[in-house]
């Protein structure tokens, strides 16, 4: 399929469809309470039914509010509302009554999309005194996503179910001819790190261009129809961008029951790529390294080669004929093993939404998990780069994709160009022309290019560089990243901008929640490997985890540091 001669991604979802078994299975949901499954066929004609619905009710360029856990009825929502020319703004099922009422606010929906009734209840409130919300769909039978609420006007409400059973007329067909490349999407709303979230618009083309990068590095890991397994939320740019990267390579799409199932779900979908953030990567290097140190004798020099052959394969170092009889001998006997915990075929991991730590880029891919990390933002659709298969740098995050312009600004800033970029903030031009320069989005992160190939490598991210008293610049991520590494540790936070010395938050592992001196022997152990500068003086024990649930965590497990500094200030303070 040639992405580049694509208008719109309504277009990349039909075409792939004709050319798919009809009767074969697209999408699927691994809840056991509401297995649902639909064909390509099936999932073309409930678009079909539901956009004829919506465009009844919006007008050209009015945005759809959808609330929704990962199921196929998202994305057929998604679709549905772009063919009937609405804007999808897609939001977390985790945020506060609050949240919503701030996003609904600032977007102004003609139309809510939502799941179920627990969802409803957060925005029910808001809905009723907003007159700009004409109708409201849930996913789940109406009158019991209903039930119990105040709702003003009943008549408003529809039920998803019920308008899939509609006859579907070729007068009621919806052919929308105006979504050029240049049209809006979807407005994804920052996950906001710091302060209110921001809505940015991210453009058919600028999504159909990172397809076209993402196919490039798909296409080597699979011969036949591929398998994924959705978990992240879909409301993150990452994984949206993901469902549409599966239409293009005319995959099967699994939806996983829940987070806390997700190993279960793994073995059931068998997929063949899984994607997902450096904090998944991180529990997942943890939970392996910690059943590996406990084998002894054989098993544990076994262990060691695997991870010392496995290491010199990944940097395409030469290995002696015996070495490479040794390295087949760990293939079956270590990593095949590994391999099967994950169904079997999985070709490889895709790290995104954050900086994977080296140290587990280089285990995971050295015990048979081959690991791709990329980089992107939300305000590029979202990928600028990704290593690829056949060489793999793990300390970069690989080179730009196709129709990506990247250059490092003279203070360090990496700036990106292309289709890709977003159309801006929506409603904050002052905020747009801060970030977009002369056609150059400004990231925020600080890197360099490898001249040799191109690669590209994060170095920092510029907003939380720490400045001592001193002057000096500071990066916490990589220290943080060195004591979440230890099993003792399950989170932390280095705090110490404007001071003499860094402190940290810690939140240790389970087993470990009262062995305060154990940790500071981890921290001392820690400081033997950092500078002057970079060592902990203090540190403050924590015994609440950082979550998405108490607000300290974004949706994809990245700490909120300027929400964390307030809950924890006098804390803070108190250990200069």
């Amino acid at each position: 399929m040639n992405l580049d001669n694509l208008n719109n991604l309504i277009e990349l979802f039909s075409s792939q469809a004709e050319k798919q078994n009809k009767k074969s299975i697209f999408l699927e949901w691994l809840n056991p309470n509401n297995k649902k499954s639909y064909t390509w066929e099936e999932s073309q004609k409930n678009i079909l039914k539901l956009s004829k619905v919506i465009k009844e009710n919006i007008r050209e360029g009015d945005r759809c509010l959808l609330v929704s856990e990962n199921r196929p009825e998202w994305f057929i929502s998604d679709m549905a509302i772009m063919l009937s020319g609405g804007i999808t703004v897609p939001a977390y099922t985790t945020y506060t009554e609050d949240d919503y009422k701030y996003l609904i606010e600032d977007c102004e929906p003609s139309l809510v999309i939502v799941s179920n009734h627990e969802m409803l209840k957060k925005l029910n409130n808001t809905i009723n005194e907003k007159k700009f919300i004409k109708k409201v769909i849930t996913l789940d039978e109406v009158n019991g996503a209903i039930h119990g609420l105040n709702i003003i006007n009943r008549d408003n409400y529809l039920d998803f179910n019920i308008i899939l059973k509609n006859n579907l007329l070729e007068k009621d067909i919806i052919q929308n001819k105006k979504l050029k490349r240049t049209s809006p999407a979807c407005i994804i709303y920052t996950s906001g790190t710091g302060g209110n979230p921001k809505g940015v618009i991210l453009s058919h083309g600028g999504i159909l261009n990172n397809l076209v990068g993402a196919c490039e590095i798909m296409k080597p890991l699979f011969s036949s129809r591929p398998v994924f397994l959705t978990w992240l939320p879909l409301s993150h740019s990452y994984e949206h961008c993901v469902q549409f990267a599966q239409i293009a390579v005319g995959a099967k799409v699994f939806y996983a029951e829940k987070i806390e199932k997700l190993l279960e779900n793994i073995s059931e979908a068998k997929p063949t790529i899984m994607t997902a953030v450096p904090r998944f990567y991180q529990n997942l290097y943890n939970k392996i390294n910690i059943n590996l140190k406990k084998q002894t004798g054989f098993k544990a020099k076994l262990i060691e080669e695997t991870l010392r052959l496995g290491k010199k394969k990944l940097l395409n170092q030469k290995m002696t004929f015996s070495e490479k009889l040794l390295n087949l001998i760990v293939e079956t006997l270590v990593r095949k093993k590994i391999k099967k915990q994950f169904g079997g075929n999985l070709k490889a991991f895709v790290s995104g939404g954050g900086a994977l730590d080296q140290e587990i880029g280089e285990f995971l891919n050295s015990v048979g998990l081959p690991t791709l990390q990329g980089y992107g933002l939300t305000e590029t659709s979202p990928v600028v780069s990704c290593n690829p298969i056949h060489k793999i740098k793990v300390e970069t995050v690989g080179p730009p994709f196709k129709g990506n312009q990247v250059k490092i600004a003279e203070d360090g800033e990496i700036l990106v160009k292309g289709e890709n970029v977003m159309l801006g903030y929506w409603n904050k031009k002052e905020e747009t022309d801060k970030v977009i320069v002369n056609g150059w989005l400004h990231t925020g992160d600080i890197g360099e290019i490898d001249p040799e190939d191109g690669y590209l490598k994060i170095t920092d991210r510029k907003k939380d560089i720490i400045v001592s008293a001193g002057g000096d610049n500071i990066s916490p991520a990589k220290i943080e990243n060195m004591i979440t590494n230890e099993p003792e540790i399950d989170q932390c936070m280095v705090y110490g901008d404007k001071k003499n010395y860094l402190v940290a938050l810690v939140v240790p592992s389970k087993d470990f929640l009262h062995e305060k001196e154990k940790i500071n022997n981890v921290i001392e152990k820690i400081n033997k490997k950092l500078t002057l500068l970079e060592k902990i003086k203090k540190i403050q024990l924590i015994d609440e985890n950082f979550s998405i649930e108490n607000g300290l965590m974004t949706p994809t497990m990245k700490v909120k540091r300027k929400k964390v500094t307030e809950k924890y200030k006098n804390q803070l303070e108190e250990l200069y």
